[in-house]
């Protein structure tokens, strides 16, 4: 069986990047790059996979800014210099064997997750997500495994449900009831982890929240209740989109053993 290594490749630079305290320049980011690239050795090593998923945001409107122009809004741009780098870096993936993926209207979640799914549903092997991003952990639910590069450590159902209190399949969800300001997503006002937690550990679906929710008499019914549109507005927006035509084969993904 093989095993698909899912990398998601602006997680780790931006974060590389970052850590340095160095004002922005064209140095910082070529030791940024330089150890990102150290950082993708790593985890193809570690994991041994037979095929490799490097997957990029491409930058600029996606799908998601249509439907909330406020989508992202409070994120700062990535560093110029940063951004001027990045084809280099990809040319140099591509040069040990990889196939960068970024593509226009979509996020890289978006190319994880459809990847990821197929290579599942199709009975292909494992599949390893390196990741710190919530949002793909809800991949979980469907058998793939989460890599913390960071942290060095793997992250599964009991680690989602210590962390967010929810298994994964209930993450988006969650993540709509509650919001996420590193994105802009606004979910519902009075709703934060712990609310979004225990009522879903209560009704189960976010569904089954909002039918119940005329009987909440509280503050939190109320706000369900005048914010429904938002909060299915916002959990289309934290939802991956797992049909993305990514333009790859298998054959271009998998991985020679350098």
């Amino acid at each position: 069986m093989g095993r698909l290594l899912a990398i998601d490749g602006l997680n780790i630079v931006r974060r590389v990047y970052e850590a340095s305290p160095e004002p922005d320049s064209d140095l910082k980011a070529e030791i940024a790059l330089r150890h990102a690239l150290n950082s993708f050795r790593t985890l193809i090593n570690g994991h041994e996979p037979t095929h490799v998923l490097a997957a990029f945001d491409y930058g600029g409107p996606t799908w998601r800014h249509t439907l909330y122009s406020g989508y992202r809004l409070s994120r700062a741009p990535m560093p110029a210099p940063l951004r001027a780098a990045l084809p280099g870096f990809y040319a140099t993936l591509t040069k040990l064997g990889m196939h960068p993926v970024s593509l226009p209207n979509v996020e890289a979640d978006d190319v994880i997750g459809t990847v990821v799914m197929r290579w599942l549903q199709q009975g292909r092997g494992e599949a390893v997500v390196a990741t710190t991003d919530k949002d793909l952990h809800c991949l979980i639910a469907h058998g793939a495994l989460v890599w913390d590069h960071f942290g060095s450590e793997w992250h599964d159902h009991a680690w989602v449900e210590k962390k967010w209190g929810v298994p994964p399949e209930q993450l988006p969800d969650l993540l709509a009831l509650m919001g996420d300001a590193t994105d802009s997503v606004p979910g519902v006002s009075k709703v934060g982890l712990k609310t979004a937690a225990k009522l879903l550990r209560t009704y189960g679906t976010l569904d089954a929240i909002m039918a119940g929710a005329g009987i909440l008499k509280d503050a939190v019914g109320e706000a369900l209740r005048k914010e429904r549109e938002m909060l299915y507005l916002s959990r289309e927006l934290v939802q991956l989109k797992t049909d993305v035509a990514v333009g790859v084969s298998w054959n271009m993904l998998a991985w020679e053993q350098q």
